[in-house]
This record gives C-alpha cells, sequence and structure tokens, in this order.
C-alpha cells in the first residue's frame, strides 16, 4: 500500500497539546491522524456530532415565554416552582 503524505494547518498550541496527548497515550500523531480516517472511513461517519452551538438562543427564547406566561397567569409562583421552572429549561 502506497503511502502519502497529508499536510494540515492548525494552531501552534492545539498541535503542541495533541502531540503531549498522543505521547501520553503511547502513539505518534501521525497514528492518531490514520485512526481517525480509519474511523471515519470504517463508520461512514465522524465518530463525533457535530452541532450548531444554539443553547442560548434557545434558553433565552424558553426564558422569555415562561416569564410571559408567568405575567398572565394569576397563579403565585413559589421560588422553588422558579427553580426548578428553569432547571427544566436548561437541562
Amino acid at each position: 500500500m502506497e503511502s502519502l503524505n497529508l499536510n494540515v494547518r492548525v494552531d501552534a498550541n492545539d498541535k503542541k497539546r495533541f502531540e503531549q496527548f498522543c505521547s501520553n497515550v503511547g502513539m505518534n500523531v501521525s497514528t492518531a491522524i490514520n485512526m481517525f480516517i480509519k474511523a471515519v472511513l470504517r463508520e461512514q461517519k465522524l465518530p463525533f456530532e457535530i452541532r450548531a452551538n444554539n443553547f442560548d438562543e434557545t434558553v433565552y427564547e424558553k426564558l422569555k415565554s415562561a416569564e410571559e406566561e408567568m405575567e398572565n397567569n394569576p397563579k403565585r409562583y413559589s421560588k422553588e416552582d422558579i427553580l426548578e421552572s428553569i432547571n427544566n429549561i436548561i437541562d
């Protein structure tokens, strides 16, 4: 099997930290990258989830909605009720 070089640009600090990680687990960077490539090809997907970070926007919208509901509802909410609702929104 022919081997070729693969050149990628990475942040210098990330490279240093990745090299240290690889060393700590007993491999070099080339082995780690080859393991990544083999996993992608075998599974036909990236070995981790990629998603947008819209947590802040979602939480803000839910909190705003909860605030409006509380303002329009004659029921009195205890501190515990409010904290439980906030925890449910964040989770």
